[in-house]
């Protein structure tokens, strides 16, 4: 590594680049050419002796050191920026940062979303690598597998519950079995999700036959084809099915955990002991499916319903 060839306006390109994963974006941010930009991070990369991000067909990802080179460039700003501030006479200071997905944003961090809290919003990876890259100070995410380079915390874990309208056959019943899906038409998100993948899992082993409905991206378009009657849809119990319909708890589906997450070395943290605090403060309040009280008279389990 030829660490006299790191150059300070590369690592802040980088970093603006590493927000985006886009060259054209985040040349458009800094007010330079997308060729130049191109520049700066293959220097980088030829300093650091490591490629810095990937390509999977046009998706970019930034690789392990592409996070730290952008997690180190993001601390030098910070370190620069106090530096400045000192001299200047005056107090450092900046709004913490979360990041989380459009589910977590809608129905479980509630007052934790406000004006003086930096929003980020993406998938599982993004969360991740907005964490990683020191751009998010805490993330929400549901994680099937915890890392071993961040800081978790459970935050909650919610039941799989199937959302129907009231006056469906399924809706007498207080909670449901994956059996009870046998022949039903499904909306689902599209393929290669987790949540498409763990459910087709999970009825493929339980071998109860289903059909597509409708492939919808996001909770709030999957309640909406619901409502209209296109089909029932199996959501996260932190879900509240809004008025007409009606969720159910299955009880052989695993649970979807939250968690809360950070960088090592930061519990300590002014930005990222508030986040915290105010995401649990959310959680608590936010309402679970189970919790639901049951509106109709439960009657013997349907068969062939859909």
């Amino acid at each position: 590594m030829d660490l006299g060839r790191l150059s300070t306006d590369a690592l802040a390109s980088f970093a603006v680049f590493a927000d985006h994963l886009n060259f054209t974006r985040a040349a458009g941010e800094l007010h330079i050419s997308q060729p130049a930009l191109h520049v700066k991070v293959r220097k980088l990369s030829e300093a650091v002796g490591r490629p810095l991000y990937t390509r999977h067909g046009r998706r970019l990802a930034l690789t392990p050191a592409g996070e730290r080179v952008a997690r180190f460039a993001r601390d030098l700003d910070a370190r620069m920026t106090s530096f400045l501030a000192e001299m200047d006479g005056t107090a450092a200071s900046r709004a913490p940062a979360l990041a989380a997905g459009e589910g977590a944003y809608l129905y479980l961090l509630g007052d934790a979303v406000h004006p003086g809290v930096r929003l980020i919003n993406g998938d599982r990876a993004r969360t991740l690598a907005a964490v990683r890259t020191g751009r998010a100070d805490v993330g929400v995410a549901v994680l099937d597998v915890l890392p071993a380079d961040v800081e978790t915390e459970l935050l909650a874990s919610y039941p799989q519950a199937l959302v129907m309208p009231d006056d469906h056959p399924l809706a007498a019943l207080p909670r449901l079995a994956l059996c009870d899906l046998a022949g039903a038409a499904l909306v689902v998100p599209p393929p290669a999700g987790p949540h498409r993948v763990t459910l087709e899992r999970a009825l493929r082993a339980a071998e109860v036959p289903w059909s597509l409905a409708v492939e919808a991206e996001g909770w709030p378009l999957m309640l909406h084809f619901v409502a209209l009657r296109i089909g029932v849809a199996v959501v996260n119990g932190c879900v509240p099915p809004p008025p007409g319909l009606t969720a159910r708890e299955i009880i052989d589906l695993p649970a979807v955990p939250y968690y809360a997450l950070h960088l090592p070395g930061r519990a300590d943290d002014p930005l990222v002991t508030g986040l915290l605090s105010a995401v649990r403060t959310a959680v608590r309040s936010t309402p679970c499916i189970s919790r639901y009280p049951s509106t109709s008279t439960p009657r013997p389990r349907p068969s062939g319903t859909s």
